[in-house]
């Protein structure tokens, strides 16, 4: 943190928590390290050991050499047709808010339109200055163990998280391959870093034999059997031709050689990349 700061220190206001880009960063790191196995990452929230750790780090580093620290992105997006679900998720989204300005943070952000007023009445509420730089944190004493306290993560490895991890993944990177870099998907607002630790975990699972709170083993053959029914379950949703239209296949293809296999690439987006960009000889000036 110390060092972004300083090389970006003409370009930079500040640093951002992101909770899915740390996340992945981790898994990325200590893939191959079965003490660093981590569970479906709807149970790791940013209150967690390692989290709350980098939160409070990032929040003194910045406060100390005098830049923003932001909080995290609010990827909810209203849910329109079920009022229950949207008062759940905005409640979610109240608590994460509160959270970020009583920790520190300097301002924050949010996926839609209709979430700035709720981020923006918490903020002005608790935070009626125009930050925070004055909150140093001195009370902080973060190590590098605390920054990878993994293990008391708590939560549970199920088909319910490996199912979703798949789905989001070939979701999402179709919509990359299609030239669209944030999708809405389950009322919340994507970018790569969520693909890229659905793939990670999945990865992680099978190189590591992880077992599932249901007692089966993850092996490829295992993560072969669901992709296979999670891409049926989206060809009979789309209709055959809209599917056949679409860049699923290579999506599929793209995410089997990255889950199934021993290969792991550093990016998703640098192994579609090749898919995207098509060289035109005419075009050239």
């Amino acid at each position: 943190m110390e060092e972004i700061i300083y090389e970006l220190r003409e370009h930079s206001s500040g640093l951002n928590c992101g909770r899915w880009d740390y996340i992945f960063s981790v898994i990325k790191k200590f893939r191959q390290n079965p003490a660093f196995v981590l569970p479906d990452r709807g149970d790791i929230t940013m209150t967690t050991p390692f989290m709350d750790a980098y939160v409070r780090l990032l929040i003194q580093t910045c406060h100390k050499r005098g830049v923003h620290a932001m909080g995290g992105m609010a990827a909810q997006i209203p849910i329109k047709d079920n009022a229950a679900a949207n008062e759940a998720a905005l409640t979610k989204v109240r608590n994460d808010k509160l959270r970020e300005v009583k920790a520190g943070h300097d301002g924050t952000w949010v996926a839609h339109p209709d979430l700035v007023k709720i981020a923006t009445d918490i903020f002005n509420e608790y935070m009626p200055y125009p930050n925070q730089l004055f909150v140093r944190r001195e009370d902080v004493k973060v190590t590098a163990a605390d920054l990878l306290n993994t293990r008391a993560t708590g939560g549970k490895i199920t088909e319910t998280g490996i199912r979703a991890n798949i789905e989001v993944a070939l979701t999402y990177m179709e919509a990359w391959l299609s030239g669209n870099g944030c999708v809405p998907i389950h009322n919340l607002m994507e970018d790569a870093a969520t693909a890229e630790i659905s793939r990670s975990q999945l990865w992680q699972w099978q190189k590591n034999n992880a077992k599932t709170a249901e007692g089966r083993t993850v092996t490829v053959d295992f993560l072969a059997k669901i992709l296979e029914e999670e891409s049926a379950k989206i060809k009979k949703q789309m209709g055959e031709a809209n599917y056949k239209k679409s860049k699923y296949e290579t999506a599929k293809k793209y995410l089997a050689g990255t889950i199934l296999t021993e290969n792991y690439s550093d990016f998703l987006t640098s192994l579609c990349y090749d898919d995207l960009v098509t060289a035109n000889p005419a075009a050239r000036l």
